[in-house]
């Protein structure tokens, strides 16, 4: 082979070769725009889905798992002193509204029952009595003044017979002068006169004495009044007094049997049969399943958007994710947790750190779900509200625009 071929053989190489190269970094520029587009793709699949996520659920929900059941616990107490005779329930026992749960002796209480009811009937014969006085000292009275009436008339009489015993004495002393009168009728005449005149002081003296009695008898009468005034014996204030104490004795009595509030599942019992018990002391809890809400703790950034009336959806970790439970937002805390923490925290201080914080929200339970699967007081649930649904007043469970179907195609 000359030289000439040879060259001509490496030239050909080199072209074939560039050629090659060429085509290779063509094929490399297709496969990476090729992969930039899928990628492009994705991104923006990803986005639309994230977008339509957002819009249908993730701003349009709110969940949280730091949520807890609650209810408001019944407590039972006493409301008098005494030893518990009997207690007819256990710890777990599911009781209704009126049973019987403890009985306190009630020896001292019927005693102070029988003891009212004496008082009271000795009242009402008292209340009887002072009737019957006021009465006798109303006739007492027309007898007093029927007495100064006759004092009165008896003065009159002792007036004219010392008027008639000074005419007598004024003649016979006139014919004493003529001696037609002896001196012992003129001696009799001036007794008389002394008599007349002695007679006419003791008849104003009882005249006087009638007025007293009178206004002495009228006092009575009235002191008497005070005492029956506008009254009649059901009515008297000591008789009322009376019949309430008797009424209260018939309470205290009644309330040696403690009976459940409410119906519902006893608790922390604390009482024993021998026990002697004090009014107020807590003996023993009532805890209304079938009143069951749920208190759940959002976070504050979550809150933007709840309002009183939306539906929430919520399921028990003692039944599972499978089961669901329907309730409406019925209020908002007044306050957060740390806001009403027995130490609260010092956030004037220099080494202050935020944190964020929960706001508890209460949420009621469908009724009819409660009674088919019972919940118990601290069970953990995870909450979820719907901040654009709405209650419609009068259902029993809360109506949002196509919830679960909405939830469901966006899924």
């Amino acid at each position: 082979m000359s030289h000439s071929d040879s060259q001509a053989t490496q030239t050909l190489a080199d072209d074939a070769k560039q050629r090659n190269e060429a085509a290779a970094q063509a094929a490399s520029a297709q496969k990476r725009k090729k992969l930039f587009s899928i990628f492009g793709g994705v991104v923006a699949i990803a986005a639309i889905g994230y977008g339509t996520y957002w819009y249908l659920i993730g701003s349009r929900y709110v969940e949280t798992d730091n949520a807890y059941t609650a209810t408001e616990i019944a407590t039972v107490t006493p409301a008098v002193n005494g030893i518990v005779s009997a207690v007819d329930v256990v710890d777990t026992q599911a009781v209704k509204k009126g049973q019987v749960l403890v009985r306190i002796d009630d020896a001292d209480a019927r005693l102070a029952v029988d003891q009212a009811a004496a008082d009271l009937d000795r009242t009402e014969r008292k209340v009887k009595g002072f009737f019957a006085n006021d009465a006798g000292l109303a006739a007492q009275v027309l007898a007093r003044e029927a007495d100064q009436k006759r004092a009165g008339a008896q003065l009159l009489s002792a007036q004219a017979d010392l008027k008639r015993a000074e005419i007598d004495l004024q003649r016979r002393e006139a014919l004493a002068k003529s001696g037609s009168v002896s001196g012992e009728e003129l001696s009799n005449a001036r007794t008389a006169l002394l008599t007349a005149q002695a007679n006419q002081k003791a008849a104003e003296a009882a005249e006087v004495q009638s007025r007293a009695n009178i206004k002495a008898t009228q006092g009575a009468q009235k002191a008497s009044t005070v005492l029956t005034a506008n009254t009649t014996v059901d009515d008297n204030p000591e008789v009322v007094l009376a019949r309430a104490k008797l009424d209260q004795a018939k309470l205290d009595l009644e309330r040696t049997v403690l009976r459940a509030p409410v119906d519902g599942v006893i608790a922390r019992r604390q009482v024993q049969v021998g026990q002697r018990v004090q009014s107020g002391a807590a003996l023993l809890s009532v805890v209304p399943l079938q009143q069951m809400h749920v208190d759940a703790n959002f976070k504050e950034g979550q809150l933007t958007k709840v309002r009183i009336g939306q539906p929430v959806t919520m399921k028990a970790d003692l039944y599972g994710g499978s089961v669901e439970y329907h309730g409406v937002v019925t209020g908002l805390s007044g306050g957060t947790g740390s806001a009403f923490a027995v130490i609260p925290a010092q956030n004037a201080t220099g080494n202050w750190i935020k944190v964020v914080q929960r706001l508890p929200v209460r949420i009621s339970l469908d009724p009819k779900e409660l009674a088919q699967r019972p919940l118990s007081v601290g069970l953990s649930m995870v909450v979820e509200i719907d901040t654009r649904g709405q209650m419609q007043v009068g259902d029993a469970q809360p109506k949002s625009a196509q919830n679960s179907d909405t939830k469901a195609a966006a899924l």
